[in-house]
């Protein structure tokens, strides 16, 4: 089981990145950089690079709409290169929030350009000129430009032919998705004792036409780790309701937030609503009151070291094999390296 950690930062993320070196060394797999609406991903991911020689360098996600499939694969392979082959390139739709508002692009058809994205990247890859009849145009027809455009395939020579995809996914048709042709999984929110229950029959129609060639799905979730006895270990649960709150009470409108409807998937129906409602009318902190603890225990790594071996196996039963860890310690280092031991 591999071990990986979502970059955590607050303005500064060199400050978080130049502690990297620490964690490689402690037995860090992969580390996670995300792309909201902040710094892009692979610059980031192009300074991690510099700073590590082992640790796998994932974006999770970059979103499917505000680079075009070839400025992607530049970036694939970009990065691959500069990182010797540890490159992983996680996909998603986002949300029309972030991609309508930010960026100025039409949400729309997010499963069918997902797929034709990730054709398009693998056989960039393998240096094939670039061509697609669906979706995305490519060359573009010349009744839609000036009629110049030719198939390229990528100048430069990359690292490897192939690069690890990753596919954040939440709706069944997305899940199934990523379960037919992509090499890996990132749900978020993961609780591994439901996940059967709100993914399986889409994990398993997936798997059923998984594509000739691809290993097992790769999965990669997990939550906050902290080792501890007593009430002030669990109290650091606390430190969680602030994404839970922003995520299912902020990451969408009403009848329109993907986190709010796997909330109500959960069995969490009447939280979900409240949550969404305070958060929407400015009550942040109410909001997270709402979060509930059943969620935040099942969903988090935090308690004795029975527990919290208890969680890893729980994790590891739901299929997940790269497990997600954001450590509430003073030493994050040392959490990873003690974990790192209980996984090998």
């Amino acid at each position: 089981m591999k071990l990986s950690m979502p970059l955590m930062y607050a303005g500064n993320p060199r400050e978080t990145a130049d502690q990297l070196a620490a964690l490689e060394k402690a037995g860090l797999d992969t580390i996670w950089v995300a792309e909201p609406y902040g710094f892009d991903a692979p610059t980031l991911m192009g300074y991690l690079a510099a700073k590590t020689e082992t640790v796998e360098i994932g974006a999770a996600i970059l979103n499917i709409y505000s680079r075009t499939p070839g400025a992607l694969l530049q970036t694939a392979a970009g990065l691959d290169n500069v990182s010797g082959g540890r490159a992983v390139i996680g996909l998603g739709a986002s949300g029309p929030q972030v991609i309508e508002g930010f960026h100025g692009v039409p949400y729309d058809k997010p499963v069918t350009r997902t797929r034709e994205i990730v054709d398009i990247l693998r056989r960039g890859m393998r240096r094939e000129a670039l061509t697609s009849d669906g979706l995305y145009k490519l060359p573009l027809p010349a009744d839609q430009g000036l009629g110049l455009g030719k198939p390229l395939k990528l100048l430069n020579k990359p690292e490897r032919s192939a690069v690890p995809l990753f596919i954040a996914a939440l709706g069944p048709k997305s899940v199934e998705g990523a379960a037919e042709y992509a090499d890996g999984w990132l749900p978020f929110l993961f609780v591994p004792e439901k996940a059967d229950q709100v993914w399986g029959d889409a994990l398993a129609k997936g798997t059923a036409k998984r594509q000739e060639g691809l290993g097992p799905l790769e999965v990669s979730a997990g939550g906050m780790v902290a080792i501890g006895e007593g009430p002030e270990t669990k109290a650091l649960l606390d430190f969680a309701r602030p994404t839970y709150a922003l995520y299912v009470g902020g990451m969408g409108a009403r009848g329109k937030n993907f986190y709010n409807d796997l909330a109500c998937q959960y069995g969490f129906e009447k939280e979900a609503k409240e949550i969404q409602d305070l958060y929407l009318d400015g009550h942040k902190r109410d909001a997270e009151a709402k979060v509930p603890l059943e969620w935040l225990e099942a969903g988090n790594l935090v308690g004795p070291e029975s527990y919290v071996k208890e969680r890893i196996a729980a994790f590891q039963e739901a299929g997940v094999t790269n497990l997600q860890l954001t450590p509430a310690t003073e030493d994050p280092a040392a959490t990873i390296a003690q974990v790192k031991e209980w996984v090998s």
